[in-house]
């Protein structure tokens, strides 16, 4: 059903905080007072632009004009943030910052726009895996006349390191034209295993710093939405986890997956807690978050986006993640995984399960082989198929019967540590999901029939970015944000009923 829109609250203008020196045992009624101030200057800055005359306005929010008149904002970190009206770009292909064609990339998730911010934001963050080099940053076009600018998402081949590490030099060199910077003022936040293998060759071809995150924190903990109370005393004295800058800042962000329903995007609950994040990469890590701040990774499994990729390479020839999903949307999974059917036929229901229901996966392998291999010697054709596995089988049965056997496993094992710890929600991110149809099919199957619907899967459109964004934002300050931002469209839930009641999702 339709939840009505949030109202619309003031604009969310927070000055970001730069660690300050030590001092001697500062009281809170003293960091109360410095932090309320610093927010009042922000406002009276925001104000006098927005009063300007339209020929002048512009030209003094510029981001190269507003740097030479203010020092403060080319240091990295010391900006104002603006979330007020963030959306996700929907009717653009791709922004104009994205790299030049002659690089293998991806620019498959939406830029999101932030249409209030004006301050320079003068530093890059990459998410480095096993797999994939996952990229955010911030950028605004030179020559539009809009204010604001958008977070652009790229990604890159892990195997390719040294054409991300060339873009990231490039867009290095545009943001010293466009914003007027020097080296010194720009900053990489860089997280994942490879931001410490790949370190000295980052800092070495950018020569600028280089700041290591730690991969667990730049997944939790990131942004800090603002509580319940829409107050800015209380929204300052607040920090929560990364997650939770997509759940409650970015609208049209989370949704629920159903073959009936596909991509039902839901509002942001009031009190989100506690949930679980099941990250999907090359392996898989799942942890709880009771809390701000409080986190535990209470499980995992080593059979994830690596196996699928790794397996699949050796059994189909594919060499890509997306030639593997294209060939698993063509498959037909039943050739290769023996049903409930084919053990009991289709007019036994006394296990409870469908005769289509996956038995056993790639059980028909190892008998249609045989079969195949007798065949073939008494025919006198031995030839056997380039990827190895005899004539029988087909690259997109096995493709998409190895997806499922991946996916189905994952949603077990997320539903039996949802159910240990009493936790309704779980999420799903991660580059492995990718936005695919399928997989998202699978996993939400998987946790409505193990939970008998009594829990619930959720996705994001940035699955992909949450350690990158997490390791952005934490050069951002601890109290920028603003629940529900707003794009002029009503978010809907589910028609479940832990969708409809706001205090049960």
């Amino acid at each position: 059903m339709n939840l009505a829109q949030p109202s619309r609250p003031s604009p969310a203008v927070i000055p970001a905080c730069s660690s300050p020196p030590p001092v001697a045992s500062p009281s809170i009624a003293s960091l109360r007072t410095r932090l309320f101030a610093a927010a009042d200057q922000a406002k009276r800055k925001l104000n006098e632009l927005t009063t300007m005359s339209p020929s002048l306005s512009h030209d003094a929010a510029h981001p190269a004009n507003r740097a030479q008149d203010d020092p403060t904002i080319r240091h990295p970190g010391n900006v104002y943030i603006n979330v007020q009206g963030a959306f996700i770009v929907d009717d653009e292909p791709r922004t104009p910052e994205s790299p030049e064609s002659d690089y293998e990339h991806e620019h498959g998730s939406k830029d999101i726009r932030l249409p209030n911010h004006t301050a320079v934001v003068s530093h890059i963050a990459v998410d480095i895996g096993g797999s994939l080099a996952k990229l955010v940053y911030f950028s605004r076009d030179p020559t539009s006349k809009e204010l604001g600018g958008r977070l652009n998402f790229l990604k890159f081949e892990t195997a390719r390191i040294d054409e991300c590490i060339d873009f990231l030099r490039k867009l290095k060199l545009k943001y010293e034209i466009i914003n007027g910077s020097r080296p010194s003022d720009l900053c990489v936040m860089a997280t994942g295993g490879g931001a410490f293998k790949y370190y000295d060759e980052i800092k070495g071809a950018l020569e600028v710093e280089v700041v290591r995150e730690d991969e667990m924190e730049c997944l939790i903990i990131g942004a800090p939405p603002p509580p319940l109370s829409q107050t800015l005393r209380d929204r300052m004295l607040t920090c929560d986890p990364g997650l939770d800058f997509f759940i409650t800042e970015i609208p049209h962000e989370v949704f629920t997956y159903s073959q009936e329903e596909p991509m039902r995007f839901i509002a942001a609950r009031p009190n989100i807690y506690p949930y679980l994040l099941v990250n999907i990469g090359s392996g898989v890590s799942m942890v709880k978050v009771s809390g701000p701040r409080q986190y535990e990774r209470v499980g995992g499994t080593s059979l994830g986006g690596g196996t699928l990729w790794g397996l699949l390479s050796l059994l189909t020839g594919a060499r890509t993640f997306e030639d593997m999903l294209s060939l698993a949307e063509r498959g037909d999974n039943t050739a290769v995984d023996m049903l409930v059917g084919d053990i009991y036929g289709s007019g036994y229901g006394k296990i409870g399960l469908k005769s289509t229901t996956i038995a056993s996966s790639f059980g028909k392998v190892y008998k249609m082989k045989r079969q195949a291999e007798q065949e073939a010697e008494d025919t006198g054709n031995l030839k056997d198929s380039p990827y190895g596995y005899g004539n029988s089988f087909k690259p997109e049965d096995v493709s998409k019967s190895l997806l499922y056997a991946v996916s189905n496993n994952i949603g077990q094992i997320a539903y039996l540590h949802a159910e240990k710890h009493n936790l309704e929600h779980i999420y799903f991110g991660g580059s492995f999901i990718g936005g695919h149809p399928q997989t998202m099919h699978t996993l939400s199957y998987a946790i409505k029939f193990w939970s008998k619907g009594e829990k619930q899967a959720y996705f994001l459109r940035h699955e992909g970015y949450l350690g990158s964004v997490g390791a952005f934002l934490k050069r951002q300050p601890r109290n920028w944000g603003r629940r529900n931002s707003v794009d002029g469209r009503p978010a809907t839930a589910a028609s479940s009923s832990s969708a409809e009641d706001p205090t049960k999702r």
